[in-house]
């Protein structure tokens, strides 16, 4: 069976700590991280491509403290050279899970109590700034080139989107999901 190149052959050893970035280089253990209380968001990637774009995610999602990270049918998982790249040691710190399909993810958010929202520009979307969230949230992205499918949006609770002021109406996934997440972070810390 010949040896897939994009495929990590054994496991990465996790580092034994992560950096608590408000601190500077104020060290915690692994196990610490792991434990600390989660911010009440999900996020799903569905039909990804980019392991990049993936552990761009994972990385995100590690520094809001997401409570968990969907990924959705082609969406590269760990272990894979390329996510684990980008995702500097976060797939040890951020719980994630695969799902074959988009509805059954969406329906294990909803089974968790989450408000679902899609992340996509639609001629009826609302932007994030405007949009009332509730906790905890799920916020879904899709597709690099495609974004979400209309069947997928039309499983979702809303459909929002960032402001976009200049030529082009999107912006890399990685990069509005990490503009999202942010903002979706700052309404929660209003709310405790």
């Amino acid at each position: 069976m010949p040896i897939d190149p994009n495929v990590v052959q054994s496991p990465t050893r996790a580092k034994d700590y992560f950096v608590r970035h408000e601190h500077g280089d104020d060290r915690i253990p692994l196990e610490e991280a792991q434990r600390a209380p989660r911010v009440p968001i999900t996020v799903i990637l569905d039909g990804l491509r980019s392991a990049h774009n993936v552990g761009s995610a994972f990385r995100t999602g590690d520094g809001v403290n997401i409570a968990e990270l969907f990924l959705v049918g082609i969406t590269p998982q760990p272990p894979h050279r390329h996510l684990a790249k980008t995702a500097l040691g976060s797939v040890d710190s951020v719980p994630w899970r695969h799902f074959e399909t988009i509805e059954a993810a969406i329906a294990a958010a909803r089974a968790a109590g989450n408000q679902v929202l899609a992340l996509e520009k639609t001629e009826h979307s609302t932007s994030l700034w405007e949009a009332e969230l509730k906790f905890p949230l799920c916020l879904v992205a899709g597709n690099e080139a495609e974004g979400l499918s209309e069947e997928t949006m039309a499983l979702c609770d809303g459909v929002v989107h960032l402001p976009m002021l200049g030529h082009k109406n999107s912006l890399n996934v990685s990069v509005a999901f990490g503009a999202a997440i942010y903002e979706v972070l700052r309404r929660y810390l209003l709310t405790v």
